[in-house]
């Protein structure tokens, strides 16, 4: 039996894409703008096929420091309740864990690998109320439940966790709370949880994404409903859980699903999912000074329904999917677009090669990007995908701030044989763990900016600057 939420059911929603996927076939005439851009290597990596996996829909895959990809699936699996699994970066899946609901099922959201080198999530259901659950993972698939929701302290979580300075998780759910309307909590490692914000419609209700942490320490996301015009806020809430509406949606914007992404200059960025010119979704930036500018509304030749967030790529433009529309009419896209809005059609899916991509995109540190589409492939349940835009490797730092002393791991490929690290141009003291790990001490003097690594056949840089606190 699946799991229904009285709030924000994921499976209402997911019947909801149905029909408008039926509405693209059935009612309308499709002339594409012209050939998808040249010059890049789309690969499908990964066939789900419901006993390793089925649906995943909103899992934007991670990179491990062991340099294979992390997911979750909603369903399939040994129970049928979903998965957790691992993809090497060639290709070749491993399932870690079948949900049962007992410890969770029908996970929504992705993963992120804590400090320690284990793996958190969340569960829409299950667990000891039915309301969802916070869990541990390991990279061998042991898992361990930190927390059953029990309606009061939230329920359903759907956005991915992140942790922030400190070492607490942070995350949010889409219902539940002292007002009914979901929250923001905070999750210690070990498993003690606090609700650091209950939505209470005027602020916002039904946030789906997750945080982010910006530049400043505070925290970013936002609601897809409630606030000052009704259609959904974007929000900034201290660690203390001060929360300050920054923006109130109006109809015309569209209706925000996606988690945020924060450029060098403090601007966030982010995707509606419909709204804009031609109602079929955009793209936007928002300052610190409050402005929020439509860099593009989606035409449906070029996208339509963009579910998921933005991923900045290491050439400074960000990285996206679309659900439908393309050059095929109804399976979706993956696009570039630069910070002042001109959008480029990567790759338009055809549904043999993947249909309907409902999570962001990750580049790993070989410079490649992966994603995951909701269904189509060879057995119609989904697929895991890579996309080569001809951009370099580099490495990423985990965590991406720290103070000075303290020790942090690096990932990229083929470190092993090392001589140097540097945060900035100051040189710190490293071990090599493997050849896709160091680790490094922040070194008295750091300052904030690139770090780089050199290494026998040269030298990378970090994907952006990392954070001396």
């Amino acid at each position: 039996m699946f799991y229904q939420d009285p709030f924000h059911s994921p499976l209402l929603n997911l019947a909801r894409h149905v029909a408008w996927r039926s509405v693209l076939i059935g009612g309308l005439l499709f002339v594409p703008y012209g050939p998808p851009a040249t010059g890049q290597t789309f690969k499908t990596l990964v066939n789900f096929d419901g006993t390793n996996g089925d649906l995943p829909i909103y899992t934007s895959l991670i990179q491990g420091t062991d340099g294979d990809l992390y997911g979750t699936t909603y369903l399939g699996g040994t129970s049928c309740c979903g998965t957790v699994f691992k993809v090497a970066p060639a290709g070749g899946l491993t399932t870690l864990y079948s949900f049962d609901l007992t410890h969770g099922g029908y996970p929504w959201g992705g993963l992120i690998q804590g400090v320690g080198g284990d793996f958190f999530g969340t569960t829409t259901g299950g667990g000891s109320n039915a309301f969802g659950t916070v869990f541990k993972i390991t990279s061998h698939g042991t898992l361990t439940t930190l927390h059953s929701f029990d309606s009061t302290d939230g329920q359903v979580p759907l956005g991915s966790l992140i942790q922030a300075a400190g070492g607490s998780l942070y995350g949010v759910t889409s219902g539940g709370g002292a007002y009914g309307f979901g929250t923001i909590f905070m999750i210690a490692p070990g498993g003690a949880l606090t609700t650091v914000h209950s939505f209470n419609q005027t602020d916002g209700q039904n946030p789906y994404a997750g945080l982010i942490q910006g530049v400043n320490g505070n925290l970013y996301g936002t609601t897809e409903e409630g606030g000052p015009n009704h259609s959904g806020t974007l929000f900034e809430i201290t660690t203390a859980g001060v929360l300050t509406t920054l923006y109130g949606f109006g109809s015309s914007d569209g209706y925000l699903y996606c988690a945020l992404v924060q450029d060098f200059d403090g601007t966030l960025y982010g995707t509606t999912e419909n709204g804009g010119q031609y109602g079929y979704g955009t793209v936007f930036s928002f300052t610190s000074l409050g402005t929020l500018t439509t860099l593009h509304s989606f035409a449906l030749s070029d996208g339509a329904y963009p579910y998921a967030g933005l991923v900045r790529g290491t050439d400074g433009n960000f990285y996206g999917t679309t659900q439908f529309g393309g050059a095929y009419g109804d399976n979706g896209t993956v696009f570039s677009i630069t910070p002042e809005g001109a959008l480029t059609t990567l790759h338009s899916f055809n549904s043999t090669d993947g249909d309907a991509p409902e999570a962001g995109l990750l580049q790993a540190t070989n410079g490649i990007f992966y994603g995951t589409t909701t269904s189509g492939g060879d057995h119609g349940y989904g697929t895991v995908f890579s996309l080569d835009v001809g951009l370099g490797a580099f490495v990423r730092t985990q965590p991406h701030s720290g103070k000075i002393g303290d020790t942090i791991s690096i990932l990229g490929n083929n470190l092993i044989g090392t001589t140097s690290v540097s945060f900035n141009g100051t040189p710190a003291t490293f071990t090599v763990v493997s050849a896709t790990q160091i680790t490094a001490t922040v070194p008295s003097g750091a300052t904030t900016g690139s770090i780089q690594v050199t290494t026998p056949s040269g030298t990378l840089s970090s994907a952006g600057p990392f954070l001396v606190r």
